[in-house]
C-alpha cells in the first residue's frame, strides 16, 4: 500500500514537472461584424450610403497557449479528454522555432491583409471599381535588394516588361541567373502616399537595377533579389474594420459579407444566427483555415445557427459537429450570398451541407 502511494505520488510529480512538446488550441470569441466590439462599431463605413442590419454575421477565433509555454503531462492529459479543446504538436503552432513576438506579428500582418482582400471582395461583388496595383510588400534584411527597394514601392514593370499581379514578380526574376542583373522599374513609395493624398495618378518613375543572388531556402535554386511582393488598393470610399487583438486571415469572409450587407438595401441573415470562417481573397474565393473544430465549439456556445464553412474544413469540421448547429459549405462569396438567401427564406433544404466527403 505505501509502495503504491509512493508510486503514485511520484507519477502526479513526474506528471507535473516533466514539460511535454505540445500546445492547446480552444475556442475563442466571437464577434458580430454587424455589430459593436468594445464599444464602437466593428464595420464603419464613410462616404457611402449604408443600411440597417439585423442578425449575425460572426467571425470566429481560436484561442493558443503562448510561444513560451511550456505544457506539463497533466495539462496535455487533462486536454486530449476535454471535448472543448484540442492538444497539438507546439511546433504546429510555431514551426521552425518561432518566437511569441514573430508570431503575433505574422498573424497581424496576415490579419491586415484579410481585410483589405474582404474589403476588395464585398465591393467587387457589388461592381464598385477599386484601384489596385502590385507592391514591395517586404525587403529582406541583407539581400541585394536592402536600400534600393522599400515597402511600399509600387512595382510598374519588370526588365521593361509591365507587372500586373505579385506573381509577375517573380516570374520575371528568376528568369535570369543568379549574377544578373535586373531591372525595376517603381513609383517610390513616398511619391505613391503623396499622389494618393492628392488624389491624383503617381507618374514619378525611377529604374532601379539590382543583382541577383541564389536563393538559401530549401527549394530548388533560382535568381532572387530579396523582396515579396503584395498588392495595395485604393478604395472609393472609407470602410474601416475596428477589432483589435485579432489576428490571422480567417476572418477575411465573414468581414466580406458584413461589409457587402451593410451596402445593401435589406437583411443578409433575415434576423438568424449565422457564424462562420475562412480567408478569402480579392476575387471572393474561400480558403481553409485551422482550428475549425475550435471555431465550430465557440459559435455554438454563442448561439449560431448556421456556420459558414470553407469547403477544404468540412471534412474535418463534420465529424464532431456541436448538436443544432448546421455547417454550410462555401467555396466562394457567391456560395455565401447564395446559402445566405436560403437561410433567410427559411428554405434551407437546398443548403450545400458539410459531409465526411467534404
Amino acid at each position: 500500500m505505501l509502495a503504491s502511494t509512493l508510486m503514485l505520488i511520484a507519477l502526479l510529480c513526474a506528471g507535473v514537472l516533466i514539460p511535454v512538446p505540445y500546445a492547446e488550441m480552444s475556442p475563442g470569441p466571437t464577434v458580430n461584424t454587424l455589430g459593436e466590439h468594445d464599444g464602437e462599431p466593428v464595420l464603419q463605413i464613410a462616404g457611402h450610403r449604408t443600411y440597417p442590419t439585423d442578425g449575425h454575421l460572426n467571425m470566429t477565433t481560436v484561442r493558443v497557449t503562448s510561444a513560451d509555454f511550456r505544457m506539463n503531462l497533466v495539462e496535455a492529459v487533462y486536454g486530449w479528454l476535454a471535448h472543448d479543446s484540442k492538444i497539438v504538436p507546439h511546433d504546429t503552432l510555431y514551426p521552425d522555432g518561432k518566437t511569441e513576438q514573430q508570431s503575433t506579428q505574422e498573424n497581424a500582418e496576415e490579419f491586415s491583409q484579410s481585410q483589405e482582400s474582404a474589403k476588395v471582395a464585398a465591393l467587387k461583388e457589388l461592381s464598385i471599381p477599386v484601384k489596385s496595383w502590385v507592391i514591395v510588400s517586404t525587403v529582406v534584411k541583407g539581400s541585394p535588394a536592402e536600400g534600393r527597394l522599400h515597402a511600399g514601392d509600387v512595382i510598374k514593370a519588370v526588365d521593361g516588361t509591365a507587372v500586373r499581379q505579385p506573381a509577375d514578380v517573380a516570374e520575371l526574376v528568376t528568369k535570369h541567373k543568379a549574377g544578373q542583373d535586373v531591372v525595376f522599374t517603381v513609383v517610390p513609395a513616398k511619391e505613391q502616399t503623396a499622389a494618393e493624398k492628392e488624389q491624383r495618378t503617381a507618374t514619378k518613375t525611377r529604374d532601379v537595377t539590382i543583382t541577383t543572388v541564389a536563393s538559401h531556402d530549401s527549394g530548388a535554386k533560382r535568381a532572387i533579389v530579396g523582396i515579396s511582393a503584395g498588392t495595395d488598393h485604393t478604395f472609393p470610399f472609407t470602410i474601416d474594420i475596428k477589432l483589435a487583438d485579432v489576428g490571422g486571415p480567417s476572418a477575411g469572409l465573414m468581414f466580406a459579407l458584413g461589409i457587402y450587407d451593410k451596402l445593401t438595401p435589406g437583411s443578409l441573415t433575415g434576423g438568424r444566427f449565422v457564424a462562420g470562417t475562412g480567408t478569402i481573397d480579392d476575387n471572393g474565393t474561400v480558403g481553409p483555415i485551422g482550428g475549425i473544430e475550435m471555431k465550430t465549439v465557440g459559435a455554438r456556445s454563442r448561439g449560431a445557427q448556421y456556420f459558414l464553412t470553407p469547403a477544404e474544413n468540412c471534412a474535418s469540421a463534420v465529424k464532431d459537429t456541436p448538436a443544432g448547429l448546421t455547417l454550410v459549405k462555401v467555396r466562394t462569396i457567391d456560395d455565401a450570398l447564395d446559402a445566405l438567401k436560403d437561410i433567410r427564406s427559411g428554405d434551407t433544404a437546398a443548403l450545400p451541407k458539410c459531409t465526411t466527403k467534404g
